[in-house]
């Protein structure tokens, strides 16, 4: 259902994964501002598309007034990553080696690791960036999907994260049932009328770009 949503919107409705990705990191950036106030954030940023969103998340919060810097252990070649984090840069947003050290000087984490596709075990360097943030007191902010968890069943394998905020994109995904975390918010404001319909998707208010779940 999760990559179907994806597939119509592109296929059937003309957006561009970039146009996609660009609008579901500005949301991610305004349910972080609705709660969360200015001061560093570290976004730990995966191989993929989640991966794409935090980067676009990352120049949002530069421009909303937060501090962000990025940490990547696994950089993609493809050209659309490699520009996005050129935009990051251009921002002077730093890329960091030592996720410990600068989780433990931020004060919001930002998961952009794993999204709806993932599936299996949590394989190296990954496995380690998990078990880095787990349990480390500071509020995790997970995009779609907290990483580690299944699309549908959650934290089945019990090697996920427990975000305090969860921002669902497009609409929430079956395991957003399990989310015990304080806030829960929906963006990716860019379902068509019909699509929003079947999706059953809330009204945002006003010009937001996100509304509050929970």
């Amino acid at each position: 259902m999760a990559q179907s949503i994806d597939v119509d919107l592109m296929a059937k409705h003309g957006y561009s994964i970039e146009q996609l990705m660009e609008l579901a990191g500005l949301s991610v950036a305004a349910s972080i501002a609705s709660e969360y106030p200015k001061g560093r954030v570290i976004l730990c940023i995966g191989p993929g598309n989640n991966g794409g969103d935090g980067l676009v998340a990352a120049r949002h919060l530069c421009h909303f007034g937060y501090q962000p810097c990025l940490y990547y252990p696994v950089q993609p070649t493809k050209d659309l990553y490699k520009r996005l984090l050129l935009q990051c840069q251009s921002h002077g947003i730093a890329v960091v080696n030592d996720l410990a050290d600068e989780v433990a000087k931020c004060d919001i984490v930002v998961d952009a690791i794993f999204g709806f596709s993932f599936k299996g075990t949590v394989r190296a360097p990954y496995d380690k960036v998990l078990s880095t943030l787990q349990g480390i007191g500071k509020p995790i902010v997970s995009i779609d999907v907290p990483s580690g968890w299944d699309v549908e069943l959650g934290n089945s394998q019990g090697v996920g994260l427990c975000p305090d905020m969860l921002v669902s994109l497009t609409a929430p995904k079956l395991c957003a049932e399990h989310f015990a975390g304080r806030y829960h918010y929906l963006g990716g404001r860019f379902a068509p009328p019909d699509l929003a319909r079947e999706l059953g998707t809330p009204h945002y208010p006003g010009s937001s770009q996100c509304v509050r779940l929970l």
